[in-house]
C-alpha cells in the first residue's frame, strides 16, 4: 500500500495557463501572471518577492485526478517588467495552476489524513515499511528529528520502518516535491 502527504496549502484559486513558454508563465486568466501571482499571495509579499521564495510556490493540477492531486514546483523567477513569472516545471497553455505556501500544520495535518486512510486499509499490522520525505519537510516543517517516522509509529504502531530524504518523491508514475511517501509491506 502506497499513499502520499502533501506538505503545502493552496493560498488561492486554480488558474488556468492562457499563455506561457517552456516554463515561463506568461498569463493565467488572461490576465498577466505576475499580476495573479501578487493577488495571491497578498500585498506584503508582493512588496518583497524575495520574502517570498521558498515560501510560496506553483502547484499544477494533474489532469484526470480524482483527488484534485497536485505537482508543486518552485517559482525560480520574475520579471516585474513583462509581468511573466518561472517556474521549474515546462508549462503548456490549458494547464491548471495554483500558488500555495508552505504550511507546517497543514503538512501535520495531512499527514495524519494519510495515516488513518492506510490503518483504515490495513487487515494486519504491516511487515514493515519505507517512507521518503523531501528535504523541504522533516524538522523545517515537523520539528524535531525523525518527527514524521515518529507519527507514523503512533498511528500504525510498532513495525520495522526505514526512512530517507529526497529531493522529489516518486509515487506511482509521477515525480512529486515537498510531499511525504510511504509505502506499507502488508
Amino acid at each position: 500500500m502506497t499513499r502520499l502527504t502533501q506538505g503545502v496549502t493552496p493560498i488561492g484559486p486554480r488558474h488556468q495557463v492562457t499563455d506561457s513558454q517552456e516554463n515561463i508563465l506568461i498569463t493565467l486568466d488572461n490576465r498577466p501572471a505576475l499580476d495573479v501571482l501578487y493577488d495571491d499571495i497578498g500585498e506584503i509579499l508582493s512588496r518583497d518577492l524575495a520574502r517570498a521564495a521558498g515560501y510560496i510556490f506553483a502547484a499544477l493540477s494533474i489532469p484526470g485526478s480524482d483527488t484534485r492531486d497536485y505537482l508543486v514546483r518552485n517559482l525560480i523567477g520574475a520579471d516585474t517588467t513583462q509581468k511573466v513569472v518561472g517556474i521549474s516545471e515546462l508549462v503548456v497553455p490549458g494547464a491548471e495552476l495554483m500558488f500555495c505556501r508552505r504550511d507546517a500544520a497543514a503538512a501535520h495535518d495531512d499527514m495524519l489524513r494519510m495515516l488513518q486512510e492506510l490503518k483504515q486499509g490495513l487487515q494486519a499490522p504491516p511487515r514493515g515499511a519505507v517512507y521518503y520525505s523531501c528535504l523541504g519537510r522533516g524538522e523545517s516543517l515537523f520539528g524535531a528529528k525523525s518527527a514524521e517516522l515518529k507519527l507514523i509509529s503512533d498511528v500504525l504502531g510498532e513495525f520495522p520502518l526505514v526512512g530517507f530524504f529526497a529531493n522529489g518523491e516518486i509515487s506511482h508514475d509521477r515525480l512529486y516535491g515537498y510531499t511525504g511517501v510511504l509505502t506499507l509491506f502488508i
